[in-house]
């Protein structure tokens, strides 16, 4: 069962171990990714892989996901996604004592020590953060500087921020585009808004791009002021935040 963000290579990665084990699988992509994994299906059929080898399940996940969960004659279930998600498969998986491998949500930490050199930090610190928009669960989204170098850090960070060029993907020198979905969307702003409101300070974006009117787009943001016990420091957000 694989998530929207890697559709391709989250499909790879789990399909050919099973495969080259002598197994047959049934791959479970997002809904909001299905077309790759079904174009690899087709790869597949083309080099001569046998009819049911390998299968694509298609669908919700309450309708396509968790029925495979369950099934006793699914041996085992390999899972990307969220927290949440996972938790709701290893309790089904549990009833029929199923083995479970399963790849879940991150809140990684970036740590800048005074000794740095800034600007390299700062280009790696960016990189971490946003690239693929986030919506990745190695993103380093929380980010720790020692006080001596915090403020001079920041600076350098919103100076890299404002060289983003955040357009459609199929312009030329696009390095952020819009974020997967409107529901992605939305749940983004919402924890840029729950952060502010618990007492935390936008730094720098938390909104939409005043040039793109349409689309699922988030600024770059980076929020001070935050402290252990906030949503946005325990929570992974999948956002450029």
């Amino acid at each position: 069962i694989t998530p929207w963000n890697y559709p391709l290579l989250m499909a790879t990665w789990k399909v050919a171990p099973a495969l080259a084990a002598g197994c047959a699988a049934i791959l479970k992509p997002s809904e909001l990714a299905s077309l790759t994994c079904l174009e690899l299906a087709e790869i597949c059929r083309e080099v001569g892989l046998p009819q049911g080898v390998l299968n694509i399940l298609t669908g919700l996940g309450p309708e396509a996901g968790a029925p495979l969960a369950s099934h006793p004659d699914v041996d085992k279930i390999a899972f990307t996604g969220s927290s949440a998600t996972g938790t709701k498969i290893m309790t089904a998986a549990a009833q029929l004592v199923k083995p479970v491998s399963l790849e879940l949500g991150g809140k990684s930490p970036i740590v800048v020590f005074e000794d740095v050199d800034l600007d390299k930090a700062a280009e790696w610190t960016i990189f971490g953060c946003f690239w693929t928009n986030g919506q990745i669960c190695s993103a380093t989204s929380r980010l720790i500087v020692h006080e001596s170098i915090a403020t001079e850090f920041l600076n350098r960070l919103v100076k890299w921020i404002k060289n983003i060029k955040i357009s459609d993907p199929f312009e030329e020198g696009c390095r952020l585009g819009p974020v997967v979905s409107e529901g992605q969307y939305e749940k983004i702003l919402k924890f840029i808004s729950n952060a502010k409101s618990e007492g935390a300070t936008i730094f720098t974006g938390g909104s939409r791009p005043e040039h793109l009117k349409n689309g699922f787009f988030v600024e770059p943001t980076i929020i001070t002021d935050v402290t252990t016990s906030m949503q946005i420091w325990r929570e992974e957000v999948f956002g450029p935040v």
